[in-house]
């Protein structure tokens, strides 16, 4: 995972909490997507990552607009 070369970056400040979402390449081409919260703890920051592969993009994406969708329906 140390060589992987990231292609794309996004930071989202989120109250005491941070989020990353680092696109990034291996060395055979494959893609995926590193989603990484990190909040401060007693001054340590704590880290907490998950890794989706390119294999699944299309399921992850599909999964999230589901989820979306529902959030922003009207009660």
């Amino acid at each position: 995972m140390f060589d992987d070369k990231t292609l794309f970056s996004e930071k989202v400040p989120a109250g005491k909490r941070t989020y990353f979402f680092d696109l990034k390449e291996n060395q055979q081409g494959s893609r995926l997507l590193k989603i990484t919260e990190s909040r401060k703890n007693e001054g340590e920051f704590i880290r907490n990552s998950i890794l989706i592969f390119q294999e699944d993009f299309d399921k992850i994406f599909e999964a999230m607009d589901k989820v979306k969708a529902e959030i922003n329906k009207p009660e």
